[in-house]
């Protein structure tokens, strides 16, 4: 049999490895809860959603109560952040009355899985954003920018290498450096990408769904919550790693079988939304944006007359949501809003 051969950049490897229709990790199986790699935020504690829920009714509120507007889950997982909404949101009916929910989502596994999950529910699914009807519009987006593919450079001396993979019958991967001409590329997406950096990581995609969303929230009114792994500061980092049956695995390894991922550099994220205009951003860590939104409190009430076992789960799992040696400053919260917008609850 003929050995198959690819160059590809490494984002293409990237979408190829998670998204391949026969093989790719998301399009195969359901990689959330014990069976998968990973446990969300959603899936550790019930609380985390119900945070969720007052902040969007909150934040609602902000944009003047509007009769309709678009609310839009991107990327929803398992489907279980979107049910603990919809549970919430029914305590606040004309709240609910005017909600309009939206999920984006691009694996057929997961939508089939969310159906299952969410049914019986007024739920739209889309695949392109420009189809949503122009009305204000909220966005959540909870791990969502960082299972999005990759692009990487580094700079030697004064040339820029893109990282490129060898991919030989879809099994084997290596690595290599590609020279690629930097000064083209900045004024193709028009954005001086390599400014101040001798590394650059990250999304085309990611900032490519930035721009449309930060282009509907200054039409229509509306913002982005973004809760995700990422870190604060100028310098971009080599975050690129991939989780295999639960533990840190090589990006060129199992492919097909592994989470690919990145940390998100909120810096670069706030430069695109400055450079757009008309918008502002708030940055938080997810500890303390639950904490200011009530979690312990919320906790306190649900707990009041449970057994010692059951009080100690609900106490266990908001640690792990807000302990800074676990998630509580490993993710980050990001709000962008329109810039007449005050609102900062959370922040």
């Amino acid at each position: 049999m003929k050995k198959k051969i690819q160059n590809l950049p490494l984002d293409k490897f990237i979408n190829f490895s998670l998204y391949n229709k026969k093989f790719g990790y998301y399009m195969k199986k359901n990689p959330f809860g014990k069976e998968g790699d990973f446990i969300t935020a959603p899936n550790i504690s019930r609380l985390f959603s119900e945070m969720i829920a007052i902040w969007v009714f909150s934040f609602w509120k902000s944009l003047g109560s509007p009769k309709k507007f678009n609310l839009v889950e991107l990327g929803a997982g398992n489907g279980e952040m979107m049910r603990i909404l919809i549970e919430s949101f029914k305590n606040f009916p004309e709240f609910f009355e005017s909600c309009k929910l939206i999920i984006h989502e691009k694996s057929p596994s997961l939508i089939k899985i969310q159906k299952k999950k969410l049914q019986k529910t007024r739920i739209n699914w889309i695949s392109n954003l420009k189809r949503l009807e122009k009305l204000p519009s909220i966005f959540i987006a909870n791990e969502f920018f960082d299972s999005l593919e990759i692009k990487q450079f580094t700079k030697k001396k004064d040339s820029w290498f893109e990282k490129f993979v060898l991919l030989e019958n879809n099994k084997k991967a290596t690595f290599f450096d590609k020279k690629f001409n930097m000064k083209s590329y900045e004024k193709k997406i028009n954005f001086k990408i390599s400014k101040n950096q001798n590394f650059i990581e990250y999304s085309e995609l990611g900032i490519d769904y930035l721009k449309e969303i930060s282009k509907i929230i200054k039409r229509e009114m509306g913002g982005i919550l973004i809760i995700d792994y990422g870190y604060f500061g100028d310098k971009m980092k080599n975050t690129l790693q991939a989780i295999f049956k639960h533990k840190y695995s090589k990006p060129n390894k199992n492919i097909g079988n592994s989470d690919i991922t990145h940390n998100i550099n909120f810096n670069l994220f706030q430069r695109v939304t400055k450079e757009f205009g008309g918008l502002k951003s708030n940055l938080t860590t997810q500890k303390d944006f639950l904490i200011k939104m009530g979690i312990n409190e919320r906790a306190e009430i649900l707990s009041k007359n449970l057994n010692f076992l059951k009080k100690a789960d609900i106490y266990y799992r908001i640690k792990r949501l807000t302990d800074d040696k676990q998630m509580g400053s490993l993710f980050k919260v990001m709000l962008i809003k329109n810039q007449k917008n005050n609102f900062k609850i959370g922040f």
